[in-house]
């Protein structure tokens, strides 16, 4: 089997497979949306997105419906509104920067036992504007590691367990790496640990939103920010860190990867303790 379609960039699907074709969002049917890899079955349409709810039925989440935006059964697809559906005439909602339909009013939820971990203080930055609205209704912190290496230490003061789960955030996710080695000695039920193939968090946002075809190539040996900088013509690593920082206005500004984790690890732990 080849690689699946969530598999590399949504534009390279879309250009494969020309025109995406309308589908009815009809109820129980089994979309994916692409960019936040989140799967579940319509549970609702209307002016302000699709609802979906997760295949076990503890999340609900909204996304606005755009154009190419959604897979069914392997395909691209543009949503459009269920038969018999009708227009309320309502003004569209607020959408957060992550996407998700804003809570009109909403206050900040008193913090959770379960949290986020990341590994900088970037991380923790670009987390914060695009997911930060739907952290605090959640009552999720994000708390830096300053370091992978810290990881093993953090667990053992947190004590994750069914009301104290961890998602953890690292870069270079990939075979082989020593993030993944970590991740297969300290994950379990109720630490989960994903992330992104890149080097660097920097890497999560996607060329397009700096007014760039691609990053630079960094030759070995050469401190990977530094070599950014200099390649791009910006004065230094901070300087340009809030340049960067500010092109990231929304999730569709960030790489599939990044966005599917995040997700997923919101998901985690915000889902209800299984009780016996």
């Amino acid at each position: 089997m080849g690689p699946g379609i969530l598999s590399g960039r949504i534009e390279d699907h879309r250009r494969a497979t020309g025109p995406p074709r309308r589908v009815k969002a009809e109820p129980g049917m089994v979309v994916t949306h692409m960019a936040t890899r989140f799967t579940g079955t319509v549970a609702g349409f209307g002016p302000a997105g699709v609802t979906l709810r997760s295949r076990d039925g503890s999340v609900k989440r909204q996304f606005a419906v755009r154009t190419g935006d959604f897979m069914v059964a392997g395909a691209v697809v543009t949503l459009v509104p269920p038969a018999g559906a009708t227009s309320s005439g309502q003004e569209p909602a607020r959408r957060t920067a992550s996407g998700s339909l804003a809570v009109p009013g909403a206050r900040a939820r008193a913090a959770r036992a379960s949290r986020i971990l990341v590994e900088g203080v970037h991380d923790a930055e670009l987390v914060e504007k695009v997911w930060g609205d739907d952290l605090r209704v959640d009552g999720i912190v994000v708390e830096r590691l300053d370091g992978l290496d810290n990881l093993a230490d953090l667990l053992a003061v947190l004590r994750p367990g069914p009301d104290a789960r961890l998602g953890v955030l690292v870069d270079h996710l990939v075979p082989g790496s020593k993030e993944s080695r970590v991740a297969g000695q300290l994950a379990g039920p109720y630490v989960h640990i994903l992330g992104t193939p890149f080097v660097d968090v920097w890497q999560a946002v996607r060329p397009r939103a700096l007014g760039i075809d691609a990053w630079p190539v960094v030759p070995p040996g050469r401190p990977w920010k530094e070599g950014i900088c200099e390649a791009l013509g910006e004065p230094s690593p901070p300087v340009f860190w809030k340049k960067l920082l500010s092109c990231a206005r929304t999730y569709a500004d960030l790489e599939p990867a990044l966005v599917g984790a995040v997700e997923a690890l919101i998901d985690f732990v915000t889902a209800v303790p299984e009780r016996p």
